[in-house]
């Protein structure tokens, strides 16, 4: 798990091939003009999903893990807290791995919760259960996802 804003982005484009390509998007790209849905930025490697969601108290918040993709979530609008768990210890199992969403969800709580701002992004690789959308309010954010098979 990565947390950072966005102006270090660089930083971590040496980890994985498709980093670079996802920052250079995020930082030509006026995200918070875009509609919601799923925009595609490199075929299936590479696509951003913008959302409107409403947050809920922590304890609404389910965990989540996804096996193709890696994600990095960036709030436009407000401060989100986002779980955390490493997968290894989620044991409790709400729905299997479903290839077709890249997710499986899980009962067990988060072992931390991290605040998340506009400005800042958060990156969860495969091996990190995350529990987004706690909070209050609307959030407007991004979500881009990174093939991990680049």
């Amino acid at each position: 798990m990565i947390l950072d804003s966005l102006d270090n982005a660089a930083l971590y484009v040496p980890m994985h091939p498709g980093f670079r390509a996802a920052f250079d998007y995020l930082r030509r790209t006026p995200l918070a003009n875009l509609s919601d849905g799923r925009h595609e930025i490199d075929a299936s490697r590479l696509y951003l999903i913008m959302a409107h969601a409403p947050c809920n108290a922590r304890p609404a918040a389910v965990m989540a893990a996804h096996r193709t993709y890696i994600d990095s979530q960036i709030p436009l609008n407000l401060r989100e807290e986002m779980g955390w768990s490493p997968l290894p210890l989620c044991r409790q199992t709400r729905q299997a791995y479903d290839e077709a969403k890249d997710a499986a969800l899980f009962a067990d709580p988060p072992q931390s919760w991290i605040a998340v701002a506009p400005g800042n992004f958060i990156v969860f690789f495969p091996n990190d259960a995350h529990a987004p959308l706690a909070g209050e309010g609307v959030s407007h954010k991004a979500v881009i996802k990174i093939a991990v098979d680049w």
